[in-house]
Order: structure tokens, then C-alpha cells, then sequence
């Protein structure tokens, strides 16, 4: 097994968020093994039928478990959210720690979760990250497959058949079954026109006319995407909150291989030299620093940037009483063939933007400095902007 960095605490109760087969169960079971917890399996049907018939059932089966355990472990809640008004009472009364997985926080909330009103805490699983995968991590098989754990070690043909079976059954199909939406069609050619906008700025009037819907069930469907952590909107920079929430976002799929299931492209090589290799390569990295910072620096802010006169950057990474990073990302190996006057407009914010640190990140090992811009190799921005040490 794979050292996961998904952040954890030892004393308080949690749930623990992520998309299907991030690795959320295999995580839990190593870190709290069933010698030492009860686990309450909502996966098992007895058990989900037991307790969506009578959820006052839960206290009982703890009362009578044998022996001492350190925490009670729920998996997947979403599939009975009412058990969390029984949980909040074991957790207040009983002082009883849970770990709590889930996929759809949104049929939490709509469920009947308080979400336990802040007596556990709320943490991420992600697909790998780089610096878990180590000496296993391939880029190129990254940008193409996807990082889900259970897709690592699959022949590549083994990673195309699980990936369409993914988008098939859990995006196609459980989606509809949580309810979440109503109507699986215009849902189904949402997905795919969402994957085509990966890394761009939305139109949600456009995306509308193309899927067949109205405007505001396309920002539901975003919202679904959203809250089940298959997806995330990229709200653009600004001081200003109100204006953030305002101006049009980037969308990115949480997984690189899941995107190009979805685009019909898991077949297809992905050229190094390909426009395609480039929005791959841009998407991969936003993962990154969204799961990076999602487990070790959840105050950290991530946006993009576009300015009056268009000069677009793709990350901006605000970090508490430090300096604002900015980040261009090309997939190229060899900086010094980039086309330096399409980079002017970034030099020149650069220069303009205070209290900020620039880079342009790629795949040349190169390391240089031209004017304010640092030029780095992708795999060390992390420990440079100080995400990882």
C-alpha cells in the first residue's frame, strides 16, 4: 500500500470526503483496523437495511459490541444521512469517537445532516498525488490514466476498461440513483460538454444551448459535480469577494483520466507535442496543487488570473503573510524554445504586481531567471513555493 499524506486527528470525531474509489475504505482500513474499531459498513446490504429501517439501531449494535474500540468507523453515509442525528447524540452523550466516509456531502445536506454542528472534523481523500505514488509515479501515464489507486498498477488496457466502466456506472448511473438529478440524458451530455471545457473559462449560456437545458440547471449541474467531488470551479482572482463570485471560472474534473474517458479520448496516445498533451499537463498540475493543498495547507487560497488587457495566468496561489504566487504552466521540455513575446504580458505583470513571486513551470530541468519570472522544472514548484517540504 501506497503512504497516503491525508491529514487525520487522533482525538475527535471526522469525516472523511472523496470521490469514489479515491481510496477512502483501503485508507481506513489500515489506520483503523477492525481488531481495534467497530466498523459499521453501509456497503453491506443487511446492515444499510437494518439501518434505514430503524437508524436508532446504530446505538445498539455499539452497546453491544465486544471489547474496547478507539473509534466507530462509517462508510460511505451518504447512502443513510439520518444515521448523523443518532451519531451527533452518541458523540454528545456517549462521547463515542466516528470516522465518517462519504462521497456526496451535497445528499448530506439535503438529507437531514447537520454534519454534527462541528463536532468532527471535515478532511479530503484525493487520487495520488506525486509525492505519494514516489518512485511509482509516471507523468505521462498520469496525464493519461488518471491517479485513482486502483487504477496505478492496471496494464494500460486494464486502465481503459476501468475508467469507462467508472464513468459509466458511478457518473452515469449513481449519480441519477442518489437523486441528485432526475433526468439522466441532458446529465449524460453535460459530462461530456463539462470535460471539453476542462482548464477554460466557462459560458454557462453557451454550455446551456449545446446540453439542451437553461441556464440555471447548468449551474446545478456544475454544483453537483462540486459538492460529490468529481469536479471544481476555479473562481477567478480578485481582493474583492464579491467580484470573485461574480466573474466566469475555470472547471477541472478531479481526475486527468477521468476527463479524457469522458471526451471519448482514453484511447487515444497523447502526443507530447499535442495541444492535447498541453491541457493535460496544465490540468495535472492544478490537481496537484488543489490535493496538495487540500491535506497540508487548507488556508491556502488557489484562482486564476485574467487581466483587462487579457493576459491570463493560470494559478494564482494566495498564502497567509506570504508572498502571492503566481504561475504559468507549460508542458514544453526545452524553455528556450518558448515564444518569448506571448510571455511579455506576463512579465510585465510580473513586474507590476506587488508582494508576488512568478514562475513558469514546464518539463526542462533548466532552471533561469529572466526579469522578475523564475523558470523551474514542474516537480519542484511544490518545495519552492513552500507546499511540501
Amino acid at each position: 500500500m501506497f503512504k497516503r499524506i491525508i491529514t487525520r486527528t487522533k482525538t475527535k470525531s471526522f469525516f472523511l470526503f472523496g470521490p469514489r474509489s479515491s481510496g477512502k475504505t483501503t485508507w481506513l482500513r489500515h489506520v483503523y483496523p477492525k481488531k481495534s474499531n467497530l466498523w459499521i459498513d453501509l456497503l453491506d446490504p443487511k446492515t444499510d437495511r437494518l439501518l434505514r429501517q430503524k437508524p436508532e439501531t446504530l446505538a445498539e449494535m455499539i452497546r453491544i459490541a465486544e471489547g474496547d474500540f478507539e473509534y466507530v468507523v462509517i462508510d460511505e453515509i451518504q447512502k443513510n444521512p439520518v444515521l448523523l442525528d443518532v451519531v451527533h447524540g452518541l458523540i454528545f452523550e456517549k462521547k463515542y469517537k466516528f470516522a465518517i466516509t462519504g462521497s456526496s456531502a451535497r445528499k448530506l445536506k439535503r438529507g437531514a445532516a447537520n454534519l454534527l454542528a462541528g463536532r468532527a472534523f471535515r478532511f479530503e481523500c484525493h487520487p495520488m498525488t506525486h509525492v505519494e505514488l514516489g518512485t511509482s509515479f509516471d507523468l505521462d501515464d498520469c496525464l493519461a490514466y488518471g491517479s485513482l489507486p486502483e487504477v496505478i498498477e492496471l496494464s494500460q488496457k486494464d486502465k481503459q476498461h476501468f475508467l469507462r466502466a467508472y464513468v459509466d456506472t458511478y457518473f452515469k448511473e449513481e449519480v441519477v440513483a442518489e437523486q441528485l438529478v432526475r433526468n439522466l440524458m441532458p446529465f449524460r451530455n453535460f459530462l461530456e460538454v463539462a470535460s471539453q471545457s476542462t482548464g477554460k473559462i466557462l459560458n454557462m449560456n453557451n454550455i446551456a444551448k449545446v446540453v439542451g437545458v437553461d441556464h440555471t440547471t447548468v449551474q446545478n449541474y456544475f454544483s453537483i459535480l462540486d459538492d460529490t467531488m468529481l469536479g471544481f470551479l476555479l473562481l477567478p482572482y480578485s481582493r474583492s469577494i464579491r467580484k470573485r463570485q461574480r466573474a466566469k471560472s475555470k472547471f477541472y474534473y478531479f481526475d486527468t483520466g477521468v476527463q479524457r474517458t469522458l471526451t471519448g479520448l482514453i484511447d487515444a496516445p497523447l502526443n507530447p507535442e499535442s495541444p492535447e498533451y498541453g491541457t493535460a499537463f496544465e490540468h495535472y498540475i492544478v490537481l496537484e496543487f488543489k490535493r496538495l493543498i487540500s491535506y497540508l495547507k487548507p488556508d491556502w487560497r488557489m484562482s486564476y488570473l485574467m487581466t483587462s488587457d487579457n493576459v491570463e495566468v493560470d494559478l494564482v496561489i494566495e498564502r497567509p503573510k506570504m508572498k502571492t504566487v503566481l504561475i504559468e504552466i507549460k508542458s514544453t521540455d526545452n524553455i528556450l524554445s518558448l515564444n518569448r513575446q506571448k510571455l511579455s504580458g506576463y512579465k510585465k505583470l510580473a513586474e507590476d504586481f506587488k508582494n508576488s513571486e512568478s514562475y513558469v513551470i514546464s518539463r526542462d530541468q533548466t532552471s533561469l531567471m529572466e526579469g522578475e519570472i523564475k523558470f523551474i522544472h514542474w516537480s519542484r514548484i511544490f518545495k519552492t513555493v513552500g507546499l511540501i517540504k
